[in-house]
């Protein structure tokens, strides 16, 4: 069974949020820190094991947990080992702001994690902690080396691209990059309902470094299917790999192949949809051919492309509501 929409797109990749809150205060996501009342109604153990189980079903490969930032869960562990027992899931995969990763990702390892992205704005343990408020970044630098040590088969950093704070740090990037076998993903600044004009002053277009790598011998590297957005390129006297995620990019959408659902159990078509429909009804027994009749009605109303061009947000206030 395959989850299609009438654009001929396959989804075989859930994006499944845990939690809206997080402990950090980025920039450009929760400037003024995360809203206290972001813990209700979240999803509960037997609720995501249902809803894991119906997207495999439904064909689904490879969910990522997301946040907020889902190691304020103390039960993220178990989830981990949710997902990756579920037949037919091959990859299970989080984001991170890496707070505990130091300490906890022997653990993640253990109940089979295949993948880890990290967030690293910034290389600078200065400019790290005015972009997210937060000074751990040597714990977050030695969780990514632990994380190596393991032999994670994908240990990725992510780097949102800010006009004002880490656009002139690409040489550093690079260069840490030179040595350490990740794959770092330069993203563009999106533009949600709580950020506009932060986003006006601090975007910044991926393709600038794009035509620098490509000027430079890095080449561009071929997805597989149940990749995410990143335009990856690879260079032979580079231990790691460059990424660009670039959403106000032509055509962006048209490879699309995953679908979201938020901790509160509301199915996001896209990112910046203006509408979310709660599944949370169908997780409270063991019925998951009413979630997969559900998935594949609502598929038939997801458009062909967001609307970011047009400065339509949909209803994301914030990233951190589903995990991006």
């Amino acid at each position: 069974m395959q989850l299609t929409d009438r654009y001929a797109r396959r989804f075989h990749y859930l994006r499944l949020s845990i939690t809206e809150s997080c402990n950090f205060k980025c920039n450009y996501c929760l400037p003024d820190g995360m809203d206290c009342g972001s813990r209700r109604d979240e999803l509960t153990l037997p609720e995501i094991e249902r809803l894991v189980y119906a997207f495999a079903l439904a064909g689904t490969q490879k969910v990522r947990i997301t946040g907020g930032e889902p190691s304020l869960r103390r039960d993220l562990t178990e989830i981990i080992r949710i997902c990756k027992d579920t037949p037919g899931i091959r990859e299970v995969a989080i984001t991170t702001n890496g707070y505990r990763l130091e300490r906890d990702i022997e653990s993640w390892h253990a109940a089979g994690l295949d993948a880890v992205n990290v967030s690293v704005d910034s290389l600078d343990t200065g400019t790290f902690q005015m972009i997210t408020g937060d000074s751990r970044l040597p714990s977050i630098l030695r969780g990514i080396e632990k994380a190596l040590s393991l032999n994670l088969p994908k240990v990725k950093l992510n780097a949102v691209l800010l006009r004002g704070y880490n656009f002139g740090e690409f040489d550093q990037f690079l260069s840490y990059v030179k040595d350490h076998p990740v794959a770092l993903r330069f993203i563009e600044l999106m533009q949600t309902g709580d950020n506009r004009k932060y986003y006006q002053q601090q975007h910044v277009s991926g393709s600038v470094i794009q035509r620098r790598l490509e000027q430079t011998g890095w080449q561009r590297i071929q997805k597989s299917k149940t990749a995410g957005p990143a335009q990856e390129y690879a260079h032979p006297d580079f231990a790691g790999k460059l990424g660009l995620i670039m959403p106000y990019s032509k055509d962006f959408c048209a490879d699309c192949n995953r679908l979201r659902v938020s901790s509160r159990a509301e199915l996001f078509m896209c990112l910046f949809a203006a509408q979310h429909q709660s599944l949370r009804h169908l997780l409270q027994d063991d019925a998951p051919d009413a979630v997969i009749e559900f998935l594949q009605q609502t598929l038939h109303n997801k458009e062909a492309a967001h609307h970011l061009h047009e400065e339509f947000t949909g209803a994301t206030r914030h990233l951190a509501m589903i995990g991006g």
